[in-house]
């Protein structure tokens, strides 16, 4: 559905047809998508730059339009990316896409299962988890909706990988257009979960804001997407017109 949304051609024909739903409640879901991948690419390029080679995309989708890979290794050559999803036909495809690289993979994995997933041995064959790793969440939390799930995965996370490792997370929130994030959320979930922890709506800033919670912030903090780290030149994007915030935090 990114893919598509973002003008590529990997994509199957459930997801144009989910994206075009989508699409009808929310417009800007396109310029809402371009954004959170120039942010990806600025967030990968400061990772580089803060000596990151490592990096797990969680829930990363087909790897095109500028993936965490071409990005990273562009400015390291010996970056080394792995590509986690849950759907294998996705993860079939993406392994067709990066047959060429040596130093990226993908995998089948559950977000949900966090210690499963990193002790898979196609990843542990590409990343050093004695080292640091960038870990990349962008706009995967949000699939998740137990809450306590989502913090219990984070947090899981976080203990796994080494002090001065990289978590690199974004998601909508439901504070700025919580008529619209509601509509959303029905499309994407399945209308017979059961009610109790499981909400048909994303977020709030303040729920969101808790990921972050004993990482180190890389400056300007938790902002919507648009506002962190802008290039300089970029075109100006009122942030407030992308309902979704973004960090990246540092394991101390």
């Amino acid at each position: 559905m990114l893919d598509y949304m973002l003008g590529g051609k990997d994509h199957f024909a459930a997801d144009r047809a989910a994206a075009d739903r989508a699409l009808a409640l929310a417009p800007e879901l396109p310029m809402m998508a371009r954004e959170s991948r120039k942010f990806l690419n600025r967030a990968v390029r400061f990772l580089v730059g803060a000596g990151i080679r490592q990096f797990v995309d969680i829930g990363c989708g087909l790897p095109t339009q500028s993936p965490v890979h071409e990005v990273a290794q562009a400015a390291a050559p010996d970056a080394r990316v792995v590509y986690v999803d849950n759907d294998p036909l996705v993860v079939n495809h993406a392994q067709a896409l990066l047959t060429h690289t040596a130093r990226t993979a993908a995998i089948h994995a559950d977000l949900r299962e966090p210690d499963e997933l990193l002790a898979h041995p196609r990843l542990t064959d590409l990343i050093d988890l004695g080292r640091p790793v960038g870990v990349v969440l962008v706009g995967v939390l949000g699939v998740i909706p137990e809450d306590d799930v989502a913090r219990s995965v984070v947090d899981r996370l976080r203990r796994a990988v080494v002090p001065g490792s990289h978590l690199v997370m974004t998601q909508a929130i439901s504070d700025v257009r919580p008529e619209v994030t509601e509509q959303l959320s029905a499309l994407y979930q399945d209308e017979q979960i059961v009610r109790g922890s499981r909400r048909r709506n994303v977020r709030t800033r303040a729920e969101v804001e808790t990921y972050f919670e004993g990482l180190e912030l890389a400056e300007p903090g938790i902002v919507h997407v648009p506002a962190w780290r802008p290039d300089p030149g970029e075109p100006s994007v009122d942030p407030r017109d992308v309902w979704a915030i973004a960090g990246v935090g540092r394991k101390p």
